[in-house]
């Protein structure tokens, strides 16, 4: 009795000590991370010497040699390859619109415009009459109208939506199943408002998913300033369009993730996993999406490292392969993952750009969320705070192997992310040192309380 009483007397002196050891091994990691950081520099190797990171390119497969040297200069526990099988969808030639009609009358107005990602090639110049609809809905009323002509969806993001991705997801519809939609009523070209708010005329691609019950017909993405003046255009006027895109699939890529490890000295079969991917798309250097999360992944192992840490649980470092255009990446992570019989308790992904850090997003139970919240003090210093929500495309197949694991994701400020992503704008000048490197320092952080603390169940 008198031992119980004893462990009640100082459990909350034990549990301030451990609060302050936390705070203190944080600081360091910081300190590490802001001064000697090298995520900027690896970000620059990797948007310069090897650029645009086509999901089948040789430039991915630099990639993938690249960060594999890099994590092994850290001196990870192991660092090894995961091989997956990839799709190789080619651009295969510059992409071309015009308007080239006003009401019966001739006329020569280029767009700028991109193919959007996986969408074939239209076997030449496709001309045709264009129909301007807002939204699904409108295309359904005015469906009769539909067949032998060009759509556009004016999927235009909702800018009183201040938290941008879901504008994103409201809008991204129209970029993934949009074409189908239209070719469901005959349409033979579709073309959409790039998913931005930009206010220039930069393009943005993107994958989009064919139904296989309509016809594959071509899609582009104008850019934001000519998709607004179309549609202001096509409201008086009767237009008439051209397009032709050159898209097509070469036979499944062999391509890897890349995988470094520490192992777990206390818990070693408990595994929390961080990563980004390393593809992008081809007209860029995916600085933001994703080289920032790929090299802020780096940088937690460097600094692990660095400071001599011992985790308690495995730590998984992920380089991912193929987000962008098919999820082969994170789709084969789980499946070896339950092939292995393995336990993951946790994962956290950056795919949000390297702006300055808001927030850590977590998806989990309602007792969990508030048991996660308690650390807000300790990240507090650092900019962000634990919020309802979070994961990623790459992790999120975890899920379907471990119905337990938390799911986490770096939430950064995304009011000027859509400016850049899957454009030709997000290049490395976009990047800012000190906001890359504080998003790895939350990370960082987070990663460090789930390896000390565990998630309770």
């Amino acid at each position: 009795m008198r031992k119980l009483l004893l462990l009640v007397f100082c459990l909350p002196f034990l549990v301030q000590a451990q609060t302050n050891q936390d705070s203190i091994t944080i600081k360091k990691m910081a300190d590490e991370i802001m001064t000697n950081g090298t995520a900027y520099d690896l970000l620059r190797q990797l948007t310069k010497n090897i650029g645009g990171r086509l999901a089948g390119s040789p430039q991915q497969q630099n990639a993938a040699v690249w960060g594999k040297r890099n994590m092994e200069a850290f001196n990870a526990d192991n660092v090894y390859m995961q091989p997956c099988k990839t799709p190789n969808w080619q651009r295969g030639g510059k992409d071309f619109a015009a308007i080239v009609g006003v009401n019966g009358k001739g006329q020569n107005s280029n767009l700028e415009v991109l193919a959007l990602g996986n969408s074939l090639g239209s076997n030449g110049l496709v001309e045709a009459e264009l129909l301007a609809v807002a939204n699904f809905d409108e295309l359904e009323k005015r469906k009769a109208e539909v067949k032998g002509k060009i759509v556009y969806f004016h999927s235009m993001f909702d800018p009183t939506k201040i938290q941008t991705f879901r504008a994103y997801g409201e809008s991204g519809i129209y970029r993934r199943s949009g074409a189908s939609r239209a070719a469901k009523y005959g349409a033979v070209g579709v073309m959409i408002h790039s998913l931005s708010t930009a206010p220039d005329n930069a393009p943005h691609t993107g994958g989009l998913a064919y139904d296989s019950a309509y016809a594959k017909i071509p899609a582009v993405a104008l850019g934001p300033l000519d998709a607004q003046q179309l549609w202001a255009q096509a409201k008086t006027a009767k237009l008439r369009v051209q397009m032709q895109t050159y898209g097509f699939f070469l036979a499944d890529a062999d391509e890897n993730n890349v995988v470094a490890e520490l192992k777990g000295s206390e818990f070693p079969a408990e595994i929390i996993t961080v990563g980004g991917h390393l593809d992008s798309w081809d007209v860029n250097e995916g600085a933001h999406d994703d080289g920032a999360g790929i090299v802020q992944t780096m940088e937690i192992l460097r600094t692990m490292k660095a400071l001599n840490y011992k985790p308690k649980r495995t730590i998984r470092f992920v380089l991912f392969a193929n987000e962008e255009n098919g999820g082969a990446g994170g789709d084969k992570y789980a499946e070896l993952a339950k092939l292995n019989n393995e336990k993951h308790i946790y994962a956290l992904e950056s795919d949000a750009g390297g702006f300055t850090p808001r927030a850590i997003g977590i998806t989990c139970s309602p007792e969990q969320f508030t048991s996660f919240s308690k650390w807000n003090a300790l990240l507090k210093p650092y900019g962000t705070e634990i919020t309802a929500g979070g994961g990623g495309a790459d992790i999120g197949p975890l899920k379907k192997v471990f119905s337990d694991i938390v799911l986490s994701g770096l939430v950064p400020d995304s009011q000027r992310y859509f400016d850049l992503h899957h454009a030709k704008t997000d290049v490395f000048e976009a990047v800012n040192k000190r906001e890359l490197l504080l998003g790895a320092v939350n990370m960082a952080a987070i990663i460090y309380l789930i390896d000390q603390h565990g998630v309770q169940p």
